[in-house]
């Protein structure tokens, strides 16, 4: 039987906060990889980081999955727990779209409708038209979640989301709208948070018994998410074969690094106000890192990066110096936001 724990959980407050510097690193790295022309042997670092952290969106999906279950209110009607939930997300989502699409990327080609539609009024925001597709759908995953966490129900899941992913990622014959197609792609993830906020317990004990060949499957994992980017970036030039989430790989290495970070992070005594404010500045750092990333670039990366012949995208501290502080700057700016309390409403 699966044993309940207290509604707030520390350790996946921890694993969104681990998830939104991820975000932030990819991006960082990202704009090296661009400014020397995905010639990756100039850049093995930024090459290595922007693989190992691809966990970062699938592993939002995981937790939202598993938040929604372990907090779902079964006596709300449908429409109290969309105002509840769709409230949080869709408002802020608006308001930074048109900061994006006005004042930010103004060279663009689709309506601000089309924008909110995909999420394209900046690189990042894909993301929440799938999450919101998943929050719309979410009552009714509830409802049958007995049928979906049957062992064998979640095997065929997880080999279909497999299938899905090989067959987009080295097949190109997935053809969905995008939102929805990004929804597809993490629905396995979905179901397995959901299923893990059931079974605490069994995680960490499981994850304690088996640390060692848990971690090394995960290091392997990495390795090999690595690797085959490379090899099909090296035989195509695709740059979507090292930038795409969509990947088996991603899927499997994304389990396993929860799994672990799950039981780490769980074992980890720090006070709790400091982690429910780092979790609770995330959703706003994930619109604002962008603009925040924009400026640094300019006023100072890329003058850096100019001034050394682009040789500094070689360096050991660049990459991560340009995260560390596209990542300070934004978390203070949550920060500085959310002392507005009318204003939170809007900005997230």
């Amino acid at each position: 039987m699966p044993i309940s724990i207290n509604k707030y959980n520390p350790a996946i407050d921890l694993l969104r906060f681990i998830s939104i510097l991820a975000v932030i690193l990819i991006h960082t790295v990202t704009r090296t990889l661009e400014v020397t022309g995905y010639i990756l042997d100039q850049t093995p670092m930024a090459f290595i980081l922007h693989q190992i952290f691809r966990f970062a969106v699938p592993l939002f999906f995981m937790i939202s999955g598993f938040v929604l279950e372990l907090n779902h209110d079964n006596h709300a009607s449908y429409w109290q727990y969309l105002k509840k939930r769709l409230s949080k997300i869709f408002v802020p989502y608006v308001f930074w779209s048109a900061i994006y699409f006005y004042f930010i990327y103004t060279q663009h080609g689709p309506d601000f409708i089309s924008a909110l539609i995909y999420g394209s009024a900046s690189h990042q925001l894909y993301f929440i038209p799938a999450i919101l597709i998943f929050y719309l759908v979410f009552p009714l995953f509830h409802k049958l979640y007995k049928i979906l966490a049957n062992k064998w129900v979640l095997i065929i899941f997880g080999l279909v989301q497999l299938y899905l992913l090989y067959a987009d990622h080295y097949l190109h014959s997935v053809h969905l709208f995008y939102p929805i197609g990004v929804g597809l792609y993490n629905f396995y993830v979905c179901i397995i948070g959901m299923k893990a906020s059931h079974h605490h317990d069994e995680i960490i004990a499981w994850v304690k018994k088996n640390l060692c060949l848990l971690s090394a499957i995960t290091l392997s994992l990495a390795v090999i998410l690595i690797l085959t980017a490379r090899i099909m970036y090296s035989k195509t030039g695709d740059i979507g074969y090292f930038y795409s989430n969509w990947r088996p790989q991603v899927l499997l290495y994304t389990l396993a690094f929860a799994a672990l970070f799950y039981y780490l992070l769980s074992k980890i005594k720090i006070n709790l106000q400091l982690i429910k404010e780092l979790s609770g500045l995330s959703f706003l750092v994930f619109f604002i890192h962008i603009i925040v990333l924009e400026q640094v670039w300019r006023l100072w990366a890329s003058p850096l990066f100019v001034a050394t012949n682009n040789q500094v995208g070689q360096t050991l501290w660049y990459d991560p110096a340009f995260f560390l502080i596209v990542t300070t700057l934004s978390f203070l700016g949550a920060y500085a936001l959310h002392q507005f309390p009318y204003l939170k409403k809007l900005t997230g």
